[in-house]
């Protein structure tokens, strides 16, 4: 059955984010003093058969550095 869903990526816990970092420095100097950390990811949103979803998932991640979540909309 097709159905809609978000897959979402993000960098495991203990993998620098240079992105997140760089974005956190900018919210800084444009006077956001009490931002700390900021993570960067990405978003799939797709429509697809169920029993696809998770194969789909883990062809578009980083096993090594990178976790993901899928969500049914």
């Amino acid at each position: 059955m097709i159905k809609k869903y978000r897959i979402t990526t993000t960098l495991r816990p203990g993998i620098k984010d240079m992105q997140g970092d760089a974005v956190a420095n900018a919210l800084r100097s444009m006077g956001y003093d009490i931002v700390e950390n900021v993570r960067i990811g990405k978003t799939i949103h797709i429509e697809c058969d169920e029993n696809l979803v998770d194969d789909i998932a883990k062809s578009v991640y980083n096993e090594v550095m990178e976790n993901y979540v899928i969500e049914e909309l």
